[in-house]
């Protein structure tokens, strides 16, 4: 474990957004910078596409991710 120094505005909008997700601070701290590693490894897939991998990936979610169709 370690200390992270955030700007004071960030840590603002982390704090409102774990008191709407039912989250502590750093819980919601920790989901942001999951998902941002996630999504910069994986720059097609959308966040909800993000979410049902990590669900599945948990066993919380059977259903695999559907495949989409290619653009013409």
């Amino acid at each position: 474990m370690g200390i992270v120094k955030i700007d004071d505005e960030l840590h603002e909008e982390i704090r409102r957004a774990s008191t709407v997700m039912c989250r502590s601070i750093n819980a919601q701290a920790e989901f942001w910078m999951k998902i941002g590693r996630l999504a910069e490894a994986n720059p097609t897939l959308s966040f909800n596409e993000i979410v049902r991998i990590q669900l599945h990936a948990a066993a919380q979610e059977p259903a695999p991710i559907p495949e989409r169709a290619e653009a013409a």
